[in-house]
């Protein structure tokens, strides 16, 4: 009778022609241990199958991209021998089903990913949503994410210095928990994971191995039904105080020249890592898995292959190298084994209690795993709105109060101040502003990093959101002074089996290579994440984007916050009042339609280069980008953040006031400059094409629009900063 029954492979995730495709390339019946491997291997988490066609549309490289997808993590040139090392990831399953954990280990994974290549992590950032704040799971696992990622990222030393926190029911029952970690590297000390060399040893080093997060990547691939808490058992337990032992000791190892490859054990533990390295090398591995450390007693070669435990790493040593490796990882107290060795036969080979229980062609577990051209419908468009159809607000200073103590605009300080953003000393531009910026040891040269994504613009119109999230996410760098170099993303999107939903994806992705390629801003890594539905209610598709932006003089930047009274507030960019899918369209309204606001690719490329060389020349030292909540909104977090009010001016001839004031167009920047210093910058833009306007004065403890009082900041921060932190406090 055989051992694997169709109940079997359904629990597996594999479809009826994919186990047939398992039988083909096997010539035989798999064991179950051979059936787990294909399982992980094949899975969308792993192997990308929906999405791997439309992800190789993405532009890629650059004069400063050194490495590119497909390794673990994103590697670019900075200059003077110094490269960054970046990557975002998802882990948004295992965060609703456990928030802390699932967010520790979200956090403890993207660090490996970065540092198995060779880099010391400089920046931890955090996108995260969540659902409708009535929902009665919400507060609970706002509570445990946030927790997760602070635990993990305050213990182990790194600055937690950005990210964004949104509310939409859309994610009541699948929650997003992105992480995105930064590091800098040697770029002649830099890492991959193609194992070489016949005969090379195969080393574990790190914790050891138990029976937690066993088939996280099969649930990861899944949508989430009434029994997905008893999935508990398949999220991965964390410990960064072992993971900053391991960091340590794997920077120590790798300044010598003992490794020829590492690879950490991600999604699919000791199974992916083992496969991936051979892969990439072109041969082939065995192992002896009775030598794997082992934390729990009795494990089978299945429990050990498709484990996630955390904090473990896989390496490719040159022959002779052992002891040293060992005496390095003994001395942090890590576990260090030989397990197995390169082979020629481009095979993996398991050993377990004297039996070969394994016996797998690595080719096939990737190159041949399932691709499919899903089909799709495009997402119908939205008509634009007439601002003359949507009525004035009788106070526009009542309206700016509303906005501003929104889940999604209030504050986010109840956050930050959980994350430890200064640890380090290097962090120059602390969270809270458009970009966050630190200094690179040993250099005059600044990074700034930011991630962004308007999920309800690609809802909306999925390839107009998607050039908006690259685009928002090259301002808001720009906004600081950086110079936009490359991009990580992590493509959240719900159940590609559903036409739309791949539509909705599709879209997305020729969004931002427009963008991409019009804003020469690579994509250099990234993650996908799909099956975010809960019987059969998807997320809002959410492609955050992540990116990083160079500065030559640290000390040339902006921030938001308005630095003087009396400096002059000005526009840059155009404003036509564009009130679809805004978010004072929602709060005046409770509507959620019509088009997001166009994404004009040259004029954002015009006006930000303009506004990052007036802050290069040292013209511009506070600048915020217009985005969600519109010009009154930003105005509004400038003057919080400088503690000054401001003086404001409708121009003459507009129409409608809110349309103006509280509309989402793109590629505008707020600047405030000394007052006579103003005609000169006006002028400058017009001469390079760029629309550029006065709106008012700062100054006072309040706005004031067109002589009368709109509101006073002391209210304004009240209501800004008091939302988050009450909810919290709740029962």
């Amino acid at each position: 009778m055989s051992q694997i029954t169709p109940e079997i492979i359904a629990g597996h995730g594999l479809t009826t022609d994919e186990y047939a495709r398992v039988l083909e390339i096997m010539g035989r019946e798999p064991n179950l241990t051979e059936l787990g491997i294909f399982s992980v291997m094949w899975s969308e988490h792993c192997s990308y199958k929906s999405s791997r066609v439309h992800l190789k549309t993405l532009p890629t490289s650059g004069p400063r991209v050194i490495c590119g997808p497909g390794e673990n993590a994103g590697v670019v040139d900075l200059g003077d021998g110094l490269a960054a090392i970046f990557k975002m990831e998802s882990h948004n399953h295992p965060s609703f089903i456990e928030p802390y954990q699932g967010a520790a280990t979200g956090v403890g994974g993207i660090l490996r990913d970065v540092f198995t290549m060779g880099a010391r992590p400089i920046a931890i950032l955090d996108p995260l949503r969540f659902g409708a704040p009535d929902h009665p799971k919400t507060r609970h696992l706002v509570g445990g994410v946030v927790a997760g990622i602070g635990g993990y990222g305050n213990c182990m030393g790194i600055p937690t210095v950005g990210g964004e926190c949104s509310f939409h029911p859309a994610y009541d029952g699948n929650i997003l928990v992105n992480a995105m970690t930064v590091g800098l590297a040697r770029t002649d000390k830099i890492f991959y994971s193609a194992a070489a060399g016949v005969g090379n040893p195969v080393v574990y080093v790190g914790s050891k191995t138990g029976r937690d997060g066993i088939h996280g990547a099969t649930m990861a691939s899944a949508e989430f039904d009434e029994t997905s808490e008893e999935k508990r058992p398949t999220v991965q337990v964390g410990d960064p105080f072992t993971e900053k032992l391991l960091l340590e000791a794997c920077l120590e190892l790798m300044a010598s020249d003992a490794i020829v490859a590492i690879q950490d054990m991600g999604a699919a533990g000791l199974t992916s890592s083992s496969v991936e390295m051979a892969s990439k090398g072109g041969v082939g591995i065995e192992l002896m898995l009775d030598h794997v450390p082992q934390r729990e007693t009795g494990m089978t070669a299945y429990e050990m292959m498709l484990s996630e435990s955390q904090e473990r790493m896989l390496m490719i040593l040159k022959p002779g190298r052992e002891a040293a490796a060992r005496a390095i990882f003994e001395k942090w107290g890590l576990a260090f084994a030989v397990i197995g060795l390169v082979t020629d036969t481009g095979r993996l080979v398991l050993h377990h209690r004297g039996a070969v229980v394994a016996d797998i062609p690595v080719g096939p577990l990737t190159d041949q795993s399932p691709i499919y051209h899903r089909p799709w419908e495009p997402t119908p468009p939205q008509p634009p709105i007439d601002p003359a159809t949507i009525a004035e607000p009788a106070d526009l200073g009542a309206a700016l109060s509303a906005l501003l103590g929104s889940p999604d605009l209030c504050s986010k300080r109840w956050i930050i101040e959980q994350y430890d953003h200064l640890v380090g000393g290097d962090t120059v531009v602390r969270p809270g502003g458009d970009a966050a910026l630190l200094r690179l040891p040993g250099s005059p040269k600044g990074l700034a990093v930011a991630t962004d994504c308007t999920p309800r613009y690609v809802q909306a119109d999925p390839v107009a959101g998607g050039a908006q999230a690259v685009a928002e996410c090259w301002r808001n760098l720009t906004a600081v002074g950086g110079l936009p170099l490359a991009i990580t993303d992590c493509m959240n999107f719900g159940n590609p089996e559903r036409p739309r939903i791949m539509g909705q994806f599709v879209g997305a992705i020729e969004g931002m290579a427009q963008a991409c390629r019009a804003l020469d801003f690579p994509v250099v890594s990234g993650n996908v994440s799909l099956y975010n539905e809960t019987k059969g209610q998807g997320i809002l598709p959410t492609p955050a984007i992540g990116g990083i932006a160079l500065l030559d003089d640290h000390t040339r930047f902006a921030t938001i916050a308005f630095k003087a009274p009396g400096e002059a507030i000005l526009v840059v960019g155009r404003t036509a009042g564009w009130l679809g899918q805004s978010l004072y369209l929602r709060s005046a309204t409770g509507r959620e339609d019509g088009a997001p606001p166009p994404v004009d690719l040259a004029a954002e490329r015009r006006t930000g280069d303009f506004v990052r060389d007036l802050i290069v020349r040292g013209q511009v030292r506070t600048c915020h980008d217009v985005a969600d909540g519109g010009l009154l909104v930003a105005l509004a977090e400038m003057a919080l953040a400088g503690g000054r009010g401001a003086d404001l001016t409708t121009p003459p001839g507009t129409r409608h006031r809110a349309a103006f004031w509280f509309g989402e167009d793109q590629a505008r920047y707020l600047v405030a400059v000394p007052a006579d210093a103003a005609g000169a910058i006006l002028a400058a833009a017009a001469a390079a094409g760029v629309v550029a306007a006065a709106l008012g004065v700062t100054g006072g403890d309040a706005l004031t629009m067109d002589g009368r009082a709109l509101a006073d900041l002391a209210a304004l921060r009240q209501v800004h900063e008091g939302w988050l932190p009450a909810y919290m406090a709740q029962a």
